[in-house]
């Protein structure tokens, strides 16, 4: 797989996969592999703290993240989405950027093209993109860009025209980083 897609909402077909499906299927235009991922109704508990990822390379909680985290491991870029609540990440996104320390220590994400994609109410996603930004940065992303749409409604961020337009200039970016004509 090349291009993994994980919305962080716990609405599993909200604004938020909306959006990051967007871009899923205009890179999948050219022909590239997707993979859309869901973190609603899994369970991604919190990093404990204890340290055993310095040892294991891996975190030693045991849930649905370690799945996903794999097919993290496999993609060449990740577009990860978060919605907005109180001017940052939804918690199950969080936790889920939390637990990815176990692979900070060998720098096992390092390389991979990233996407930050981020569905507001009416305000905070910019400070909620930074949030996503800042995990990316971290662990030695390269930067295909960031999305910042809006909508609280079911679908209503499928109106917010400037959003789409930027997720397909960036679904182009990621096809252009990957090699694809």
């Amino acid at each position: 797989m090349q291009v993994l897609g994980i919305s962080g909402s716990m609405r599993e077909n909200g604004n938020t996969a909306a959006l990051v499906q967007t871009v899923l299927d205009e890179v999948a235009k050219a022909g590239i592999e997707t993979e859309y991922v869901s973190l609603a109704g899994r369970t991604i508990g919190p990093c404990i703290g204890c340290e055993r990822c310095l040892k294991e390379d891996f975190c030693s909680v045991q849930d649905d993240w370690d799945a996903i985290a794999e097919r993290m491991l496999e993609a060449e870029v990740v577009v990860l989405g978060a919605p907005t609540y109180y001017y940052d990440v939804n918690g199950q996104t969080k936790n889920f950027i939390d637990r990815t320390y176990s692979l900070f220590h060998r720098r096992r994400l390092a390389g991979r093209g990233g996407v930050a994609v981020v569905v507001q109410a009416n305000a905070g996603g910019h400070r909620a993109a930074e949030t996503i930004e800042g995990f990316l940065s971290a662990h030695e992303f390269v930067s295909l860009g960031s999305v910042v749409g809006n909508g609280f409604a079911a679908g209503a961020v499928l109106g917010d025209e400037p959003a789409l337009t930027v997720a397909r200039e960036t679904a182009q970016r990621i096809v252009a980083h990957l090699g694809w004509r």
